[in-house]
């Protein structure tokens, strides 16, 4: 039994897949949020669902080489590929592949997760260099996968070499169900098989409630029930192939965080400061003119450039925090320490009036 961060739990080795996870060390390519699937669960955001998009980690993709500049810059051992669902675009996701191999190396781990895929697709996604299939089986064939398609899929993708597992959420209502599920995976001798805790979204919050789902806390999004069900099925039982549950807090606190991390080190400025949690601090000055407030405090201030940066799109001077607090009281415009995400977006965490 292994016992991983933030609750989370495997009986066996993790899958390769998720050992670079773990260290922040994959990045997320959402190939298109198109998928003939509508689970009632998908968390997918209002931009991406059923919406043909690309993006890399946070990153829109304007052009394929935003997806090599992204994966550089969080020092990426490999690539998770999904949607939506991928083969829903399988020409561009098969370009994809060749291009992150091209660039980086056969050892540049690819997985991939998706609810389809016929034969032919399957084929040309391991001649294209994936690593690693997951599929994504419904709700409704949990009792009776054996007798879909899905075990003709997990046959298929054995034969060309991928390595193949199952990866669902934890519906706290449907234990009987997913123990069948991962029995019946177990003997097509799938390589692993993904359990994880099921979360409300801002697209399936209330289709979530109609099922009379809760969540587990006021802080957490996660589903109350969701947690205890996949440990119990690990804990009480013995499989001979690995059952993992991955945990929504491990997702945020070390799987993101790590790869913040590993973004933050390659983006930070001379003026910024990179926190414990992968985040970036910073000194900003708001509102007056700020032309001549940056020439002020270059020219007469005698800041080093390398620790000023005037901000014209985002109207705002970006400063050292540590110079900041020491000059505030000198302007009468606002002046705020900021934290931020180090990713394409710099999504503000929070912000400190000084």
């Amino acid at each position: 039994m292994l016992k991983l961060e933030k609750n989370s739990l495997s009986s066996g080795p993790l899958p390769e897949g998720c050992q670079l996870c773990r260290q922040g060390a994959k990045l997320v390519l959402f190939v298109t949020g198109l998928c003939n699937f509508k689970c009632f669960y998908c968390p997918l955001s209002k931009e991406k669902k059923n919406n043909d998009v690309i993006y890399a980690d946070e990153m829109p993709v304007l052009r394929y080489g935003n997806i090599i500049e992204e994966a550089k810059l969080i020092d990426a051992k490999g690539t998770g590929i999904t949607g939506g669902d991928p083969i829903k675009k399988i020409d561009r996701t098969i370009e994809f592949i060749k291009m992150l191999k091209k660039e980086f190396g056969e050892r540049h781990h690819i997985h991939l997760y998706t609810a389809s895929g016929k034969r032919e697709d399957i084929k040309n996604l391991a001649k294209a260099g994936l690593d690693e299939i997951r599929f994504h089986v419904p709700v409704r064939l949990w009792q009776v996968m054996n007798s879909s398609d899905y075990k003709n899929k997990i046959l298929i993708s054995k034969d060309y070499g991928l390595k193949v597992g199952i990866e669902v959420p934890v519906l706290p209502d449907k234990g009987k169900e997913l123990l069948k599920m991962i029995r019946d995976a177990e003997s097509l001798e799938v390589d692993f098989i993904n359990l994880n805790e099921l979360e409300f979204s801002e697209t399936n919050w209330m289709s979530l409630r109609v099922k009379g789902y809760r969540t587990k806390s006021y802080i957490s999004s996660a589903v109350s029930g969701s947690e205890k069900l996949a440990r119990s099925i690990i804990i009480e039982n013995e499989f001979t192939t690995t059952v993992h549950y991955c945990s929504a807090s491990f997702k945020d606190a070390i799987q993101l965080r790590r790869r913040l991390m590993r973004r933050a080190k390659n983006v930070v400025k001379d003026y910024e400061i990179i926190t414990k949690d992968g985040t970036i601090l910073k000194g900003i000055i708001e509102n007056g003119d700020l032309k001549n407030i940056y020439n002020l405090l270059k020219d007469e201030y005698e800041i080093p450039v390398n620790l000023i940066y005037f901000d014209e799109y985002r109207k705002r001077i970006e400063i050292a925090p540590w110079i900041l607090e020491k000059i505030k009281d000198n302007f009468r415009d606002k002046c705020f320490i900021v934290e931020e995400y180090p990713t394409w977006d710099r999504t503000e965490v929070e912000r400190i009036p000084l």
